[in-house]
């Protein structure tokens, strides 16, 4: 029986011949992450078991989001355990304050991922690396500390489903209301502990965020991890840019997944998933009822340059209505200063929105834009569960950027004019 794409790589870094779905093995890894909040942890328990020495400092990724810059004493703290420790290891990837940006936008942007590698992280939108042609998931901080003193994991080799794209998005749509539709269809555990394999035609006209986008959702619909094949997108993208030649693989035409789901992104609108699940999906032209408080375009999920791109197009000009408050989050500094210098930031500010640096912040109740009891928020971010970004008794609705920028005009939940 022939593998899949996610079953191959895994093979490759157990190095076996070949793995089937369910079989145990103990894998090589390319990149173990952490961040500010599971390093920590991960550092206690590195010391705890009595490692001394990490396996390799250039395979080591740290990344200070979530709560950078420090938001009180308790985040100081976090940070500067991790600072301390990417110090006494040299770990070469760690991202401070000034370099750093949200990881899973960050990682794939400076290269330290890239097609064939294998990926853990304290983060369970780890998965998003699959857009890259990569096996990525998400661990515990315990997994984390193992990785990063012995370079290896255990894993279950995951079943697969198989969503086979054809046809092309419309242009108000994007990757977002792609994986959003899809949630809406199989559930928040559809995928549960499978491998989730984007194929067909339709591929071809996705870009790579709208890719990244899409993996980074995965779990979300429960899966293990996320993939795409690599295409001439997808090498436009990593070259020049990764630290690591990419290796490409592709399933085989006998491999076996569980279903096969097909997905026509013609047919794709503009999709709000309501409180409070990813599943509860509903098209955002049905919503317009829904008066809202706030909207927050940015994450891992929605923070890079097309998300900014196509913010900036719906607001430009515009002004945000009144009692709504929009916070603007570009992922990296890399993109931060991309809307400086194509203006995207002046115009923001001129709608009345507000621009933050790069920070996990809102998505998870952290910070810069904590809702109170009642408050209703459109966020591009990739959770609604009750009290994700802050009173029990607030609601989140997740969509899309020129869904977000469409509602922050309107005061109301607003499907956006194609462009």
């Amino acid at each position: 029986m022939g593998m899949t794409m996610t079953q191959k790589i895994l093979a490759a870094h157990a190095g076996l011949p070949a793995v089937e779905a369910g079989q145990l093995i103990s894998a090589r890894l390319d990149l173990v992450l952490g961040n500010d909040i599971t390093t920590p942890v991960a550092v206690n328990e590195f010391q705890k078991a009595g490692f001394e020495s990490v396996f390799d400092k250039d395979r080591i990724a740290i990344v200070l989001d979530h709560f950078v810059p420090n938001k009180d004493i308790k985040a100081a703290e976090q940070s500067k355990q991790c600072r301390d420790f990417a110090c006494a290891h040299c770990v070469s990837h760690f991202y401070d304050v000034g370099q750093m940006g949200i990881e899973h936008a960050l990682l794939p942007e400076q290269g330290v991922v890239t097609a064939g590698d294998c990926v853990i992280g304290a983060d369970s939108h780890t998965c998003t690396y699959g857009a890259l042609g990569a096996f990525s998931t998400g661990v515990g901080s315990t997994d984390m500390a193992a990785g990063m003193a012995t370079g290896t994991a255990w894993f279950k080799v995951p079943s697969a489903i198989r969503f086979e794209l054809t046809g092309a998005l419309p242009k108000n749509c994007s990757g977002k209301d792609v994986i959003l539709t899809i949630i809406g269809q199989i559930g928040v555990d559809g995928a549960l502990y499978k491998s989730m394999e984007f194929v067909g035609e339709g591929v071809k006209s996705l870009t790579m965020d709208d890719r990244l986008c899409i993996c980074n959702m995965a779990i979300e619909a429960g899966a293990k991890n996320g993939i795409f094949p690599v295409d001439d997108v997808t090498r436009a993208y990593m070259e020049g840019r990764c630290e690591r030649v990419p290796v490409e693989y592709r399933a085989d035409p006998d491999a076996e997944y569980e279903r096969t789901v097909v997905i026509d992104l013609g047919k794709i609108v503009p999709t709000v998933a309501c409180p409070h699940l990813p599943e509860n999906t509903k098209p955002a032209g049905e919503l317009g009822s829904v008066k809202i408080d706030q909207v927050v375009i940015g994450s891992c999920t929605n923070g890079r340059m097309e998300d900014m791109e196509a913010a900036y197009h719906t607001l430009k000009g515009k002004k945000v209505a009144p009692g709504v408050r929009c916070i603007i989050i570009p992922a990296t500094m890399q993109i931060y200063r991309g809307c400086v210098e194509r203006g995207y930031v002046t115009a923001f500010i001129d709608a009345g929105a507000v621009v933050s640096t790069p920070t996990c912040g809102p998505c998870l109740g952290g910070y810069m834009g904590i809702l109170a009891a009642g408050e209703r928020c459109v966020s591009t971010t990739n959770r609604n569960f009750v009290g994700r970004m802050g009173h029990v008794e607030s609601e989140v609705y997740l969509a899309s950027p020129r869904t977000a920028a469409a509602s922050a005009l309107t005061g109301f939940i607003t499907e956006p004019k194609e462009v």
